[in-house]
């Protein structure tokens, strides 16, 4: 799995998306999740120029496929430039990394949101997202990755 991600990040391995997301599908199939919409982080735009494409909404639109649930790309954004979370070292400096670091249109307002994210390490990302989601109307927000890393 570990190596998947780290070929769909940074290796431009875009295809691969597709099968990841029939992972997703299959858990939410076994487990299913309280959601109307599939969000998926949002990536800084100018590390999204970089890239050229968020990870996260490949798989949410895949997921969206193989599930009949909307994506709604463009509530979350981004504001914050923070540095990346793989290159922090504690709980709490992730938390502090992306503490402000999101902002909300409302389009999610009353909706029941799955967040999708390739990996979940400390929560901090998702949490930050979730938070910003409820206090912009959200009902509830879930998270859902591909992969939990442990930091030790």
């Amino acid at each position: 799995m570990r190596h998947a991600i780290h070929q769909l990040k940074y290796q431009n391995l875009k295809a691969i998306s597709a099968h990841l997301a029939r992972l997703l599908a299959d858990y939410l199939q076994r487990n299913p999740l309280p959601g109307e919409a599939l969000v998926p982080v949002p990536l800084h735009p100018r590390r999204l120029r970089e890239r050229g494409y968020n990870q996260s909404a490949l798989l949410a639109r895949e997921l969206g496929k193989l599930t009949d649930l909307p994506v709604i790309a463009d509530c979350l954004t981004r504001v914050k430039e923070a540095r990346p979370q793989v290159r922090t070292g504690t709980v709490k400096e992730r938390r502090e990394n992306v503490a402000g670091a999101f902002s909300c249109d409302g389009k999610i307002s009353g909706k029941q949101i799955i967040l999708i994210d390739d990996v979940c390490t400390s929560g901090a990302t998702l949490e930050a997202c979730a938070t910003t989601a409820k206090d912009n109307g959200a009902a509830s927000a879930w998270g859902l990755t591909l992969a939990m890393e442990i930091l030790e």
